[in-house]
């Protein structure tokens, strides 16, 4: 039974039939200097097909060597995963034809990963902990890249030709796979998203890769059934391949959900398939019969040696694991004082390397948060992009928090100065020269500007010094007007006191 697009159960009426099962794959491609099995470079932009040798296009007679860094980042990834290490492991050729793979075959591992049986765990909205155990992490290569030219959607259906780029393939992956993820429930895509995210900033940490998803340094496939409740048997699977965004794998996950629920209800057969993803509808659509494990005719890659770490060289990488974001986090909200709210709010923008990386600019940990999730939160929620995104630096927001602390600046004139920034008028110290912002400290003009507010302001005055103190707050006001907002509040308020003071 053929489906479109528009063929979805309600989520509400999917969840009441069914319990999802997902499995998520997810790859990583390392930062190493050179590809996984030659010594050809991994730098982003060359000219296509300048960064080849004999042995990344599988030429005749040319003979692979491990990459050492790769390996070493491969376990590194598992002891963080908290999986066992293989103490001896090789390599497979996975055979499959595609064009953008030169080989005809990759080079991964298959029934001997370097580590395995592991866990990460994630925490959801509201501070529920979800377990995803791993079943493997393993090393392979990259492939090639096809753009296919001439057709509407840049797929090769349509195309009226395809052109083949080599400088990716070989270039050191690290596949990570789930075992099923059973019992999430409703909150199956959250999950999906939550462990991506999770991962990403755990490999970040390791530092063995960006893992920018919208680059293609990490991607994701989402293998998503369904299984009537009660049932133990798991249903057929799709493969939602190279999810590239949080939001799409949270997307992804949902919209199988409702498909696979629509099939089923109307009496259909699920096809086990690789599908594609649609980022303008978060949809899928169909891509190729998916393939068993036989399929591929796995055997042991005869040109590699086995990889056989020894376990003091295991034991001195994991005593050299950075700081993993999990504990981090942990420390960190108990040295800002955060509610678990509050942390999560600065999760859920993207901000704790945003925050630290301005407090080592010289800012101070309330300072750095109050402006990255204040007024900058604030304009990338308008522009629609990461805060990450914004075309100003840490160092640049721990300047505006540096100005306001010397008292330069207020907090008003301080969002002008980002506004500045923001909008390309230079550096805070440019835009303040520029836009004429700083603070008026010239206590002459500031005392004349108190002095016609309380002139022209003489009942209000009359109730402060009866001992009204908040209605010094309309007094500030009209200096505050009277200097374009230039003025130092705190000050303002101290000379209005003395004055009003003085006069009796």
């Amino acid at each position: 039974m053929t489906m479109t697009v528009t063929d979805l159960l309600s989520y509400e009426d999917a969840l009441e039939a069914f319990d999802p099962v997902m499995g998520l794959e997810v790859h990583v491609e390392l930062g190493t200097r050179t590809k996984m099995f030659c010594g050809c470079s991994t730098t982003l932009g060359a000219e296509p097909n300048s960064q080849t040798c004999p042995t990344c296009l599988g030429l005749p007679g040319s003979l692979p060597v491990v990459n050492e860094i790769g390996v070493e980042s491969a376990i590194k990834i598992g002891l963080a995963l908290n999986c066992e290490i293989a103490e001896w492991c090789r390599f497979a050729r996975k055979n499959y034809f595609y064009p953008d793979m030169p080989k005809n075959f990759q080079t991964s591992q298959y029934d001997e990963p370097i580590a395995f049986n592991g866990y990460l765990d994630v925490q959801l909205e509201g501070g529920e902990v979800f377990r995803v155990e791993i079943e493997r992490a393993h090393m392979e290569e990259d492939t090639g890249k096809s753009t296919h030219v001439g057709g509407a959607t840049g797929r090769i259906h349509g195309a009226s030709h395809s052109l083949l780029d080599y400088n990716r393939a070989g270039i050191p992956l690290i596949e990570i796979v789930t075992k099923p993820i059973v019992g999430a429930g409703a909150r199956a895509p959250e999950v999906a998203k939550a462990y991506v995210a999770e991962l990403r900033e755990l490999i970040k940490a390791l530092g063995v890769s960006e893992a920018r998803m919208e680059m293609g340094q990490m991607r994701c496939d989402v293998n998503l059934s369904l299984r009537p409740h009660g049932r133990e048997k798991f249903g057929t699977r799709s493969e939602t391949k190279n999810v590239n965004s949080l939001r799409s794998v949270e997307r992804a996950a949902r919209y199988e959900i409702q498909r696979h629920a629509a099939v089923l209800t109307s009496g259909g057969t699920i096809v086990q398939e690789t599908r594609h993803f649609h980022e303008e509808d978060g949809s899928t659509a169909a891509g190729r019969i998916k393939e068993e494990a036989e399929d591929y005719r796995y055997f042991p890659e005869p040109d590699l040696v086995p990889v056989a770490p020894s376990r003091e060289w295991v034991e001195e990488l994991r005593a050299g694991l950075p700081e993993l974001p999990s504990v981090q986090r942990k420390r960190i909200q108990a040295d800002w004082g955060l509610s678990d709210h509050e942390m999560q709010s600065v999760l859920n923008a993207g901000a704790i390397e945003l925050i630290l990386a301005t407090i080592a600019e010289g800012a101070d940990a309330a300072s750095a948060r109050k402006w990255w999730m204040g007024e900058l939160a604030r304009r990338s929620n308008e522009d629609g992009i990461e805060l990450a995104a914004l075309p100003i630096t840490p160092a640049q927001v721990a300047r505006v928090a540096a100005l306001v602390a010397e008292g330069s600046l207020n907090d008003k004139l301080a969002r002008q100065v980002i506004e500045g920034v923001l909008d390309g008028d230079g550096d805070p110290d440019t835009v303040v020269e520029k836009r004429g912002l700083k603070v008026v400290s010239d206590e002459g003009a500031l005392g004349s500007a108190v002095d016609e507010a309380i002139a022209a302001n003489a009942a209000i005055a009359d109730k402060v010094r009866g001992g009204n103190l908040a209605a010094a707050g309309a007094l500030i006001g009209a200096v505050m007007k009277t200097t374009r907002g230039q003025a130092d509040a705190k000050r303002v308020r101290e000379l209005i006191l003395e004055r009003l003071a003085a006069q009796g």
